[in-house]
Parts: structure tokens; sequence; C-alpha cells
């Protein structure tokens, strides 16, 4: 059985190298986006029709991963 995260993959010539949904041109981070800016899992797979649910729950299971490492990204106000 496939686990989530085997969906990500990252391709130093596809999207300069960002995680990506299973090799397309679908960057984690575009899906994370359109999540965060209150859009709907079944509507970004009637956008996007070639998605699966599971890849946009491997998106979501690659963010928690991300956050549970010992780095911290801090924006650093002017």
């Amino acid at each position: 059985m496939e686990s989530l995260i085997d969906r990500i993959t990252i391709d130093p010539q596809i999207c300069n190298g960002k995680p990506l949904l299973r090799g397309m041109r679908i960057t984690v981070k575009t899906v994370l986006d359109f999540l965060a800016a209150g859009e709907t899992i079944e509507n970004l797979l009637k956008a996007y029709p070639y998605l699966q649910r599971e890849d946009i729950y491997a998106c979501i299971h690659y963010a928690s991963l991300a956050v549970d490492m010992d780095i911290a990204i801090f924006k650093i106000s002017a």
C-alpha cells in the first residue's frame, strides 16, 4: 500500500525543485494555498480533475511533517 508521502516528489527539473504531486506540475504549496484560502477539497478536485483526494491529503500530511521539524521560520519586521 502506498503511503501518502510517496505521492510527493521533488524533481530539480520541474518547478525549480519544489515539492510536487506525483511528478505533475502542481506544487504542494499551490494546493495548501488554495486550502488556506478556504477552498474546499471538492472544488479543488473539480478544478484539477487529474488530482485525487489522496493527493490533497498528502499535501496536508507533508505540511504536518514540515512543521514538526526543528526548524522555525520567522518573519523579521522592519
